[in-house]
């Protein structure tokens, strides 16, 4: 009778442990890379790659989002504040932060000295904030693809610079070497979401760069 009654508070004990198999947690947070544009977060290769590795993921894109520029009033859409003071809202329990952003800070900042100065002070709030926030997390970063416009440039430059100053590893997209050949307007109309975007895959241009991006993430977050 002893031995049945130590047998069940042993049991009631261990299912109230945290489970040795609880799932790791993934945030993603950016812009619309992350947010996906006009298709549903599900098809970008950041929920694939969840999925398939088995995290929590957890999406924090928003169209139109910046590091840098708060865009609250911009235009006739509210596309939100800056990054640098949206991190706040990410779950902290993280164990992986991705950051998948700086297309729209790069049209705006486009020749501007002081412009790029100011994106990238955000930029390094932006890096110190999620360090404090999310203590336990892996973090990387996502440039922009190798769009042929004035600001892209100077911002991955910047990017490269202040993740290099972390030591957070950055999934280098500003290359002409990149699997995503946004240049090219046959490429761009079959992987991306219309002709004429630079920016926001379709469900076949997701998984094309699904391979390359998992096997970063597997080498770079998860070693």
């Amino acid at each position: 009778m002893k031995h049945v009654k130590w047998c069940l508070i042993l049991s009631m004990a261990l299912m109230s442990l945290p489970s040795l198999h609880a799932q790791k947690v993934l945030n993603v947070i950016g812009d619309s890379y992350v947010a996906n544009h006009r298709r549903p977060a599900d098809e970008t290769w950041h929920s694939k790659l969840a999925a398939q590795l088995g995290l929590t993921y957890n999406n924090y894109g928003r169209n139109g989002s910046c590091v840098a520029f708060d865009r609250t009033h911009d235009g006739k859409y509210n596309f939100g504040p800056a990054l640098w003071v949206r991190y706040t809202a990410m779950a902290p329990d993280a164990d992986y932060v991705l950051i998948i952003a700086g297309h729209n800070d790069a049209d705006k900042v486009g020749l501007n000295a002081d412009s790029l100065q100011m994106f990238a002070d955000s930029l390094e709030v932006l890096l110190t904030g999620i360090v404090r926030l999310c203590p336990k997390a892996k973090i990387g970063y996502v440039t922009p693809w190798y769009v042929d416009r004035p600001g892209f440039a100077p911002v991955c430059k910047v990017v490269k610079k202040a993740c290099r100053r972390h030591g957070i590893p950055v999934l280098w997209n500003y290359d002409k070497k990149c699997i995503i050949k946004v240049r090219d307007a046959a490429f761009r109309k079959k992987y991306f979401q219309g002709v004429d975007d630079t920016a926001h895959l379709n469900n076949e241009g997701h998984d094309l760069f699904l391979p390359v991006a998992q096997a970063w993430f597997l080498k770079n977050m998860m070693k």
